[in-house]
């Protein structure tokens, strides 16, 4: 019986990517360098740090430090964060949010955001009182793919790793989770599109898909 689900954040409980996406593509252009389409829906799951490393690599021309781009970034994010009215929870998670909450699953966050981000979307829509933990990607030296942040995520878990889930929409995410060897949804929406969400356990297109009952009989 599932007794914890791990959240990813990003494309899961909010859609922060149109505001990171704008604050990624006004940094390139400061930095004078072009990111194609393939390169930019690589770096879906990256850690901000990881996606500055590997812009690093492949544009020598980039001569700040990662420390200082990260920072950048923030800053550009932050500032469009504040001012974007519209920025809603995905339709359908709070409601398994609060069923799941209710029927006493444990919930966990593990998203490759910033601390400072997660608490600005946590804050907004007054998510803290239901998750027991929140684990950063920024704390592990590599991103998902590798399973570090699912694995140290489930460690926190009430239960063993076989009775946890997680709910990823990221190929980079999926992978993280079947590496991790954990039971994974893969939730499939408009904003995953460019996605292979293909082995996960479960894939979902609507959060109306789940709820306590359903996911605590889920056979991990």
């Amino acid at each position: 019986m599932i007794k914890t689900v791990i959240f990813d954040m990003d494309g899961v409980i909010v859609d922060t990517e149109p505001v990171h996406r704008y604050a990624y593509y006004k940094q390139f252009s400061e930095l004078n360098i072009e990111v194609n389409e393939e390169m930019y829906t690589s770096f879906t799951g990256f850690s901000t740090r990881n996606t500055f490393q590997t812009l690093k690599s492949n544009f020598p021309t980039i001569e700040h430090e990662v420390e200082d781009l990260i920072q950048r970034k923030r800053n550009i994010f932050n500032d469009a964060f504040d001012t974007k009215e519209d920025l809603l929870l995905l339709d359908g998670v709070e409601d398994l949010i609060k069923d799941l909450y209710q029927h006493g699953i444990q919930l966990i966050l593990a998203s490759s955001a910033s601390k400072v981000t997660i608490d600005r979307v946590f804050t907004r829509f007054n998510l803290h009182q239901y998750f027991s933990h929140i684990v950063s990607g920024e704390d592990f030296p590599q991103s998902k793919p590798n399973p570090a942040i699912f694995l140290h995520a489930a460690s926190l878990s009430i239960a063993p790793k076989e009775n946890c889930i997680i709910i990823e929409d990221s190929t980079n995410g999926v992978k993280a989770a079947n590496a991790a060897g954990i039971f994974c949804v893969g939730y499939h929406s408009e904003h995953s599109k460019l996605q292979d969400l293909s082995t996960a356990n479960l894939v979902i297109h609507h959060f109306k898909e789940l709820n306590a009952e359903i996911i605590s009989q889920l056979d991990a």
